[in-house]
C-alpha cells in the first residue's frame, strides 16, 4: 500500500463516513462488514475496481437489517459512496448491472475495462446481455 497517495485513502473515507482501515490492512465501509483488503492495493485504479466489485452487492441487495427502511438506508449510503469517491451518478439499478456482471471481481479484466474505456458508461453492459439473450445465460 506504501505507493498508494493518501489523498486518495483520505477521498475513500471521506466517501464512506465512518469508514475506517484496521490493523489487517483493509477498508471497511460500514459496520455491517462491508470491506475489501487495502493493503494489496498499489494504485487509484485498483482501489477503484475493488469499491465497484466488493461494494455494489451492499449497494444492490445485501439485507444486514431486519426491516426493509434500515436495508434501504443501507444500501442509500453504499450507493452514496461508490458514487462519491468514484465521481459517478450510479443508480440502484445500475448496481444490478454491475454486481451481476463485475461483483465479487468475477471478471477483473472487464471491470479494469468497464472503468478505464467504457468510463463507467452504462452501456458497457449490453455485451452481457446480448451474449444473455443468445446464449440463453449469464457471462
Amino acid at each position: 500500500m506504501s505507493k498508494i497517495d493518501w489523498d486518495i485513502i483520505d477521498r475513500l473515507t471521506r466517501a464512506f463516513p465512518n469508514g475506517f482501515i484496521n490493523g489487517q490492512g483493509e477498508f471497511v465501509a460500514h459496520r455491517t462488514g462491508e470491506y475489501f483488503i487495502l493493503r494489496n492495493c498499489e494504485t487509484e485504479l485498483d482501489i477503484k475496481c475493488k469499491v465497484l466489485e466488493w461494494f455494489s452487492r451492499a449497494a444492490y441487495k445485501t439485507e444486514p437489517y431486519g426491516s426493509k427502511e434500515k436495508n434501504d438506508e443501507f444500501h442509500a449510503f453504499m450507493l452514496r459512496g461508490i458514487n462519491l469517491f468514484l465521481g459517478t451518478r450510479f443508480t440502484q439499478g445500475d448496481m444490478e448491472y454491475i454486481y451481476t456482471y463485475l461483483g465479487n471481481a468475477i471478471n477483473h479484466e472487464k471491470t479494469v475495462e468497464f472503468i478505464t474505456e467504457a468510463q463507467y458508461n452504462m452501456g458497457f453492459f449490453q455485451q452481457f446481455e446480448n451474449r444473455r439473450a443468445t446464449d440463453g445465460k449469464a457471462d
